[in-house]
């Protein structure tokens, strides 16, 4: 049976049924909530890690639980296109010749005044957050090309507009990792690719309220919903957009930030 409008009045009971993806950086933190979100929808999952591999495995172990199927794939440095190349095309291996969904959620965060900043510590953080997107996502591409189509999902930050004290090197990564998606999206639409971006603000994760106590502070009182970010939040926005319910965008920024950006700075 279908409406007026020709949609079927049904929808499948899980988002992500029958999908294959995969997720860079995923044995903990974000990359931990994105692989079990995409689980819960029904998608199987192969996870990358470089050097977390127990506890990717803890993940897999958990998605199973869950029913779903899941594989660790350790990988190199993915700043390596090769190994990039090599990832992609090892969880489409994986998956039946298919890869229908990829996020791409591996980066570095560290700190470093910009007086003091060598070039080494700029290129370290920008290939790790960006030239690792770029190899990845065209990767994947080639595969979701010649299957009809797919979902390619970037992890960005509300830093990528919303610049920090010592994230110089990783803002500028981030801010080219939105243009990279609006790019991608804009050259792989008519394949039947979309790309899209999410940003996170402050997701909370186990010590950081003790590590930065007047940070923690400081955002709950800032933002609207009074709360940090979890990463099951950031799950939900990704399940989102490889989902049919998010057909037809592509090229967006879905910022996950509790409302923080609404916050005036004068």
């Amino acid at each position: 049976m279908t409406q007026a409008t020709g949609r079927p009045t049904s929808v499948p009971t899980r988002l992500l049924d029958g999908q294959v993806a995969l997720v860079t950086g995923a044995s903990g933190g974000i990359g931990r909530g994105i692989a079990l979100r995409f689980a819960e929808e029904g998608a199987a999952l192969a996870l990358h890690c470089r050097t977390g591999v127990a506890a990717a495995h803890e993940v897999a172990e958990r998605i199973r639980a869950l029913g779903a199927r899941a594989v660790v794939l350790p990988a190199g440095d993915l700043t390596d296109e090769d190994a990039a190349r090599r990832l992609v095309a090892e969880a489409a291996e994986w998956g039946g010749g298919r890869l229908t969904a990829l996020v791409n959620n591996a980066g570095v965060q560290p700190t470093r005044d910009l007086p003091g900043m060598t070039a080494a510590d700029w290129r370290a953080v920008v290939d790790t957050n960006l030239s690792s997107v770029f190899a990845c996502t065209q990767a994947a591409a080639e595969i979701m090309r010649e299957q009809g189509g797919g979902t390619v999902t970037h992890i960005a930050s509300i830093e990528a507009s919303r610049p920090a004290p010592l994230h110089a090197h990783y803002c500028a990564s981030k801010a080219a990792v939105l243009m990279h998606a609006r790019s991608a999206a804009l050259e792989y639409g008519p394949y039947g690719i979309r790309v899209n971006t999410v940003s996170p603000g402050l997701i909370d994760r186990e010590g950081l309220a003790e590590a930065w106590p007047d940070g923690v502070r400081r955002w709950r009182e800032g933002a609207p919903t009074g709360r940090l970010g979890s990463p099951r939040d950031v799950g939900d926005a990704c399940v989102f957009l490889a989902s049919p319910l998010a057909g037809w965008i592509t090229g967006h920024d879905l910022v996950v930030d509790g409302g923080m950006s609404t916050r005036p700075g004068w």
